[in-house]
């Protein structure tokens, strides 16, 4: 349904570091770079991040989030490593979220702007 979405960041360095970091563990790079733009993606850009004059206030309260697929289990643990030790925080660790289905292996950080994202693995390994 989605072709890409953009968020607006306050420091394009501090994203490069954070977002080059949780992509590598799911198969995403950094597609496109450019004064004031990144873009993230496997084999086209899907996810930009743009250094903005007002980004948009973070809100727990939102239910704003986004997820990111994931080859594997392993790949989600590396992910919230991965945004924990570049400037994101814990919003919840890798594992089994049963109340979300039988093999819903996820992991939910914070980034250094406040945006919710998520690292989903459907399947056994």
């Amino acid at each position: 349904m989605l072709d890409h979405v953009s968020i607006g960041v306050a420091d394009q360095p501090r994203s490069k570091t954070f977002y080059d970091a949780v992509m590598v563990p799911l198969g995403y790079s950094c597609l496109s770079e450019a004064p004031g733009s990144l873009g993230y993606g496997r084999d086209q850009v899907a996810l930009w991040v743009l250094e903005v004059e007002r980004p948009v206030p973070a809100d727990m309260a939102s239910g704003l989030h986004f997820c990111f697929a994931a080859p594997s289990r392993d790949a989600v643990r590396a992910f919230h490593a991965a945004a924990l030790a570049h400037g994101g925080s814990d919003n919840g660790k890798a594992g089994l979220r049963a109340d979300y289905g039988d093999h819903y292996f996820a992991a939910f950080a914070i980034d250094p702007d406040g945006y919710r994202i998520e690292a989903y693995c459907g399947s056994d390994s």
